[in-house]
């Protein structure tokens, strides 16, 4: 099959959110770059594929700043990126920026994401899978894992890192999975556009009251920073948008899809019931079989560029398939096969490069320890429903790919929870 034979290329995110993959791997076999018109109208340039995936993901002519692509939208009318919800205001954080502003933002966050403040966070993470998983073991009848075990917990987490009360984390909750619904037609629906007007005013408020009076959490570093003239507030209100976004919906699609995976694969349920032990590996699995972003976040070229022999032109927005790349059969073995006894981990669901996801080792703990409690409790857990009424559409399916929901029924419960797991990563 040759690129010119594929349709979806003319309008790359038509396809079908459930299954894209053969789609993908048909793409990756017509070559590893491919010119493609998004579905918002805008030209970019695909990549497939790991070894090209790896070069775009950190090739210095390759640039993150979303501001500037949207002046040169404005003043051409034909520019690299359409602006989106919440708009100019939240744009400006460690994902749409270049160094040295991006070293200098991500600097300021990584305190909360080193190894020693998650081991802090480890009994927390543990004690709120349990606490779910109790009150999932009270209902009466099937029940769905996004809404009561894959969203919850990481949202919580992140909250806890932020300092977010339990009230503004229901409310966040709710705003983001309106906002982040994919929906047809060039303008966001109303929905959205009050989500999004929620959010911005309880970020503004958030951000009033740590700047009065900073906290000992991420948000206080944050305030504090600006009071000192590090950051400006308007990167700290980007920074926080990302740092919500990022830290929950990507986990919660991981432990979605990941779920789903071994529901869809009893004997890789069954091996990893029976062996606890390979939880962690197979999270490294589930991440490369079915990412939750499978494809990159936004970058155009500010020249032109070569990856894998094919020059992209200077101006041009550039979409790296993630998703591909886990797939790619010139780097893994029988790529469409779930395996969680797979020992190689050189996936690129977070990225590479300076962009690597500063969150990678708090979404592995959470996995990990959101995998070993669930089958703990509930080893015997089967679908609800027919796998073909399992519905991705939790996200934009372009950047971010998440279940909706997923029904299922639980097993009578295990004598205890399986939490103790060492941190690792």
């Amino acid at each position: 099959m040759t690129a010119t034979e594929i349709p979806a290329l003319g309008a790359w995110g038509d396809f079908d959110l459930d299954d894209p993959f053969p789609l993908f791997a048909d793409v990756l076999e017509a070559g590893p770059v491919h010119d493609v018109v998004l579905k918002d109208g805008v030209r970019a340039f695909l990549v497939l594929g790991y070894d090209a995936a790896r070069e775009a993901l950190n090739h210095p002519g390759l640039s993150k700043d979303m501001e500037a692509a949207m002046d040169s939208a404005a003043e051409d009318g034909d520019g690299v990126v359409s602006e989106g919800l919440p708009g100019r205001d939240f744009a400006r954080h460690m994902l749409s920026v270049d160094p040295p502003d991006h070293t200098r933002l991500r600097g300021l966050a990584t305190p909360g994401f080193t190894k020693s403040r998650l081991a802090g966070l480890q009994d927390r993470i543990a004690s709120t899978v349990e606490s779910l998983l109790d009150d999932l073991g009270t209902a009466d009848g099937p029940v769905d894992l996004v809404e009561g075990f894959a969203l919850p917990l990481p949202f919580s987490v992140i909250g806890e890192l932020l300092g977010i009360d339990a009230d503004g984390q229901e409310r966040l909750v709710a705003w983001f999975a309106t906002l982040m619904a994919p929906y047809s037609g060039s303008a966001p629906p109303p929905a959205a556009v009050a989500a999004s007007d929620g959010i911005v005013g309880y970020l503004n408020d958030l951000a009033d009251r740590r700047l009065a009076e900073p906290s000992e959490d991420l948000v206080g570093d944050l305030a504090r920073a600006v009071n000192d003239g590090r950051i400006s507030r308007k990167e700290m209100l980007s920074s926080l948008f990302q740092l919500i976004v990022a830290g929950h919906h990507t986990t919660t699609s991981l432990i979605g899809n990941g779920i789903a995976a071994l529901l869809t694969h009893p004997s890789e349920l069954e091996a990893l019931v029976a062996d606890p032990s390979l939880v962690p590996r197979a999270v490294e699995e589930f991440l490369r079989y079915d990412a939750p972003v499978p494809h990159s976040t936004f970058r155009y070229a500010t020249q032109d560029v070569v990856i894998a022999g094919t020059t992209i032109p200077a101006g041009v927005q550039v979409i790296v398939n993630l998703a591909a790349a886990g797939r790619d059969p010139a780097r893994h073995s029988e790529p469409h096969v779930l395996d969680v006894h797979r020992e190689s981990t050189d996936h690129l669901a977070f990225g590479h490069g300076i962009h690597h996801c500063l969150g990678a080792r708090l979404a592995r703990l959470e996995a990990v320890i959101a995998f070993t409690g669930l089958l703990a409790r509930f080893p015997g857990l089967t679908l609800a429903v027919d796998p073909s009424e399992l519905h991705w559409n939790h996200g934009d399916g372009l950047v971010l790919r998440g279940l909706s929901s997923l029904p299922v029924r639980l097993s009578w419960p295990s004598v205890g929870l399986a939490l103790g797991v060492p941190l690792t990563t």
